[in-house]
């Protein structure tokens, strides 16, 4: 089995397990990013109007569609991401890394084939974490249903037409550079913590040997890549969000700039920052989780594969 394959898979697996681990802080994060400044009612009472309608089980709306769009998301960008990075390696002759430029290139084709497969499954998801939030009973007595993946596509084509699964797919496209950033800010300190492992190792040793990351260094390296890629890309989630869930009409928005434009005229710097706390700390965490996971599951496939003889 192809090499990239191998990863694409284990990047499904990690991202699934990640995003079961995360995803409460993700619906959360959702809910406050498609707010507006009319709406009053504050991201934790909403929070705790659902608990008391439907439990701790209402803040997982919409996970089996995340649970197809990590594995969707994580498996084509990992493909891609490593049928391009091995295609830059093979090209020259030496070990090495990428450099910044090679990381920039690669995350780019692989972030933009990624975000034209999986947009449909997101408008479906951010669909049914806000639907389940916006609706409940009057007495406050009774659970809503939470529309299912098939209930919510249908709904979605029913009113909208097929056009609409491609919703926020600008502001998407520009956060290509999120995980751009992210998988660039990795490489760049995974090089340099070898780099600066292997040359302690051989001089204390006197052997060419290489230094291995642990799962910890993927985990905190993971962590730390993420933070920064979110930190500087929130701003495009807000509109993102607001766009599949299908707000963008209702409140104007003609382009992911006139978004950004329209709600910091109408919300102020603020506006762009709604449940950042919950987002940047899921997201790490998410982010932590997967490359450790990825790695160990990568690792695991593979060895796997040899004893079968299928490598």
């Amino acid at each position: 089995m192809d090499d990239s394959v191998i990863q694409g898979i284990a990047g499904s697996a990690g991202g699934i397990v990640a995003m079961s681990a995360t995803y409460p802080l993700i619906f959360i994060s959702t809910r406050a990013a498609v707010e507006t400044k009319n709406e009053s009612k504050p991201v934790v009472q909403a929070v705790l109007d659902i608990l008391k309608r439907e439990g701790i089980t209402g803040l997982y709306s919409g996970l089996n569609s995340s649970l197809l769009g990590i594995a969707v998301t994580n498996g084509v960008y990992y493909y891609f991401y490593e049928r391009s990075r091995g295609a830059i390696l093979k090209s020259r002759v030496g070990g090495k890394g990428l450099s910044t430029i090679e990381s920039i290139i690669t995350g780019l084709v692989a972030g933009s084939a990624t975000t034209i497969i999986s947009n449909p499954i997101w408008v479906v998801q951010t669909s049914q974490a806000v639907r389940t939030l916006h609706e409940g009973s009057n007495d406050g007595s009774r659970r809503p249903k939470r529309p299912g993946f098939i209930e919510t596509v249908r709904g979605i084509l029913a009113k909208d037409g097929i056009r609409a699964f491609w919703r926020g797919i600008g502001p998407a496209l520009v956060l290509v550079m999120n995980p751009v950033i992210q998988y660039t800010v990795f490489e760049q300190l995974k090089n340099t913590l070898i780099a600066r492992r292997t040359a302690k190792l051989r001089l204390a040793s006197a052997v060419a040997a290489t230094a291995i990351l642990s799962d910890w260094d993927f985990f905190f390296l993971g962590a730390i890549s993420k933070l920064i890629a979110t930190a500087s890309t929130y701003p495009y989630i807000v509109i993102k969000s607001r766009m599949q869930a299908g707000h963008s009409s209702a409140l104007g928005y003609k382009s992911t700039l006139d978004g950004l434009l329209t709600v910091l005229q109408e919300e102020g710097i603020h506006g762009l920052y709604k449940g950042v706390g919950s987002k940047l700390t899921q997201s790490v965490l998410t982010a932590a989780i997967l490359f450790a996971g990825q790695r160990r599951i990568y690792e695991i496939t593979k060895k796997a594969l040899l004893t079968a003889g299928k490598l």
